[in-house]
């Protein structure tokens, strides 16, 4: 790397002035913060209805007696063959954050439209232990922008990221983002908060670290994003590829996308 090289004294002094940047950033972060507080929220009238591994679970189950609820919406739909690369570094994350999550009175599930049965096939081959359940045959992906139905963008009524799904979505379906609940003692549910897009990276702790490494996020490949370097974990220093939309192809792989390409 070609990096300018200087005295302890002077980095100290570029060092200071980043931190002047630092804490104005810190500054605004927290003013944002509060400001996401105090959003309106909206109440579920829908009773939403989830497969989990053990069977039926109401949207209020996913509490488990709590009264706050984190919900990942994995990008995941009806016979995906495909892991998406953020969303499983996302989920990655969360293991040893569970026991303070719940201590902090908030519940985290993984919410995505696949069929359960394709879902515990992936939750075991990757070793978590997180609650993941199918929105599968419900609303609950539709209605909360993360899944699209080719004729709503067709007619320009899908919507992502709080503006229209771009053109795309109709051939993929799904999306990731992150949605926020909360359940009050007389068992009334609240759609609180919900982000998209790069809304994710609020938790994706790992590039806390990397933005201060010397490489930075070193994402310099075709997409400028997690999909030039971040694959599932247990397929790092196996080969594949990863699609602009984030889904992994395993080497070897034949699917109708290589095929697309190919020809």
């Amino acid at each position: 790397m070609d990096h300018e090289i200087v005295s302890r004294e002077e980095w100290m002094q570029a060092r200071i002035a980043l931190l002047e940047q630092e804490k104005s950033l810190t500054r605004q972060r927290d003013r944002v913060a509060a400001e996401r507080l105090k959003l309106p929220w909206v109440r579920i009238e829908k009773d939403y209805v989830f497969h989990g591994p053990d069977g039926p679970m109401s949207l209020g189950d996913l509490f488990r007696g709590r009264s706050q609820l984190h919900i990942k919406h994995f990008m995941m739909g009806l016979g995906a063959k495909h892991q998406c690369v953020g969303c499983s570094l996302e989920v990655d994350h969360i293991a040893g954050l569970l026991p303070h999550l719940e201590n902090h009175d908030v519940s985290y599930a993984v919410v995505a439209r696949a069929p359960i049965e394709e879902i515990e096939a992936v939750r075991k081959r990757m070793g978590w232990t997180f609650l993941w359940v199918s929105s599968f045959g419900t609303d609950f992906n539709y209605d909360f922008n993360v899944s699209f139905r080719p004729e709503d963008v067709a007619a320009g009524r899908a919507t992502y990221n709080f503006g229209t799904a771009p053109e795309w979505a109709a051939g993929l379906q799904d999306l990731s983002g992150n949605s926020a609940f909360y359940r009050n003692e007389a068992g009334e549910i609240f759609h609180t908060y919900s982000s998209y897009g790069r809304g994710g990276e609020e938790v994706l702790g790992i590039y806390g670290i990397l933005d201060a490494m010397p490489k930075g996020r070193n994402e310099n490949g075709p997409y400028h994003s997690l999909g030039d370097w971040a694959r599932p974990h247990n397929m790092y220093g196996k080969g594949g590829e990863v699609e602009p939309n984030g889904r992994y192809h395993a080497p070897g792989c034949a699917c109708s996308a290589h095929r697309d390409q190919a020809g």
